[in-house]
This record gives structure tokens, sequence and C-alpha cells, in this order.
């Protein structure tokens, strides 16, 4: 089992690659990100590797709206760093008792998560040829 090593992420330190950024204020509170975020709390693992599969855990407990229920604040809410570790190791420990199912899901969330840039660079693409039809038209 991982043995993390969670703070609160300071302007000044060095990113690796075997940390991960987890934002810590906002309603996107519990977002994984592999390049620090500005309030966020910092991951460390022993390994890239372990970093990596790990990522996708976090991410799907971010999805999933896991985070929310842990939420303080009434303006701008954010993600106390002891909650998140108290609810962050069993969570991990829990999902990777199965690690095939897991490796099933993390391929998923990963062609999930191309199908969704390529979407949004299409729809990018698709905004800029309007634009450019509108701009002909108004030209006349």
């Amino acid at each position: 089992m991982p043995n993390p090593i969670i703070k609160t992420h300071r302007k000044e330190s060095v990113c690796r690659d075997n940390q991960i950024y987890i934002l810590s204020k906002g309603l996107n509170s519990g977002k994984p990100q592999k390049t620090a975020f500005t309030n966020s709390f910092v991951v460390t693992f022993s390994s890239k590797e372990e970093a990596e599969t790990i990522y996708w855990l976090i991410y799907s407990l971010w999805k999933a709206d896991f985070w929310h229920q842990y939420l303080c604040g009434s303006v701008i809410p954010f993600l106390r760093i002891h909650e998140f570790k108290k609810n962050f190791i069993p969570n991990l420990n829990n999902m990777l008792e199965n690690m095939e199912q897991h490796h099933k899901q993390v391929k998923a969330l990963q062609i999930i998560e191309i199908k969704e840039k390529q979407f949004q660079e299409s729809l990018v693409l698709m905004d800029q040829m309007r634009s450019t039809i509108l701009a002909h038209y108004f030209k006349k």
C-alpha cells in the first residue's frame, strides 16, 4: 500500500514527477493535477508510476463529487487538509484492493479524457468556422 506524504503546497517549492497537486479551494476542491495549483495540497509518492496510478483514483473521487461533503466556508468553500488526509488514505486503500478492476477503470477514464479533449478541439474549430462564415457574410 502506498504511503503518500500530504502537505500544503508552497509557491516556491519545486514540482516533481512523483507529486500530484489537489485543489483545496472552490467548488472544484479535490481536483487533481500534475502541475501546481495556487491553492492546493501536494501529495508526494515514492515513484512516478505510483503517482500515475493514484492520480486516477483521486480523479475518480473528484468526478464523483466525493469531497463536496467536506467543504467548509460560505463564500469560497475550501477543503481542510485534516479532512483530506483523514478521508483520502482509507478510500485509497479500499480502491487499491481490487487492482484488476482499477486498471480497467483507469483505461476507460483515459479514453474518455482523450475523447473529451478531441471534442473540445472540434468545438473550437466549429466556432472558428462559424465566425469565418459570418464575417464573410457581413463583408458583402
